[in-house]
């Protein structure tokens, strides 16, 4: 039987395959200097991302979680993008998860209403970088940034798609 790619939001019954691919990219592949005890939200995906206009997508191959991404409700009708991440061996094609991701991410800000998708990032994902920007994302300085957008420790590039154009 040949595997396919389904993209769906979180349920429960996935926490710790979630949980296992973002530490390891985090720590493993990018020497990310996080642990999960530092990210609670990835123990209450629901109560923390699933509210309002937010919501937690997983990119499942066969049974296994091969790419989360979030969208954290941030007021005003606007989110944070939070969580992208696809284990590298399944990057880039045939699958493009990441860009099935983004763009289930996308369709849904845009039905809910939301204005504007804004994001931070490491310096360290240059290929996330070229990604974002590939998809209308336009980089912008923290100054420029919402209020109420929750900037990681190590967030030091920020960008923002504007939802309505």
């Amino acid at each position: 039987m040949k595997q396919s790619l389904v993209i769906q939001p979180y349920s429960k019954e996935y926490q710790e395959q979630v949980v296992e691919l973002i530490s390891t990219i985090q720590q493993k592949e990018f020497q990310i200097p996080i642990t999960v005890d530092e990210q609670p939200d990835l123990f209450s995906i629901e109560e923390f991302y699933q509210t309002g206009n937010g919501n937690f997508w997983l990119a499942i191959y066969g049974e296994r979680v091969v790419g989360t991404i979030c969208l954290l409700d941030i007021g005003s009708s606007e989110l944070a993008l939070r969580k992208m991440f696809v284990d590298k061996d399944y990057r880039g094609a045939p699958l493009h998860i990441a860009s099935c991701l983004l763009h289930e991410a996308i369709r849904w800000a845009m039905e809910n209403g939301v204005h504007a998708i804004y994001l931070g990032t490491t310096p360290q994902f240059v290929a996330a970088h070229r990604f974002y920007e590939k998809n209308n994302f336009v980089r912008v300085e923290s100054r420029d940034l919402p209020n109420n957008f929750p900037v990681l420790a190590v967030d030091k590039r920020f960008y923002m798609l504007d939802t309505c154009s």
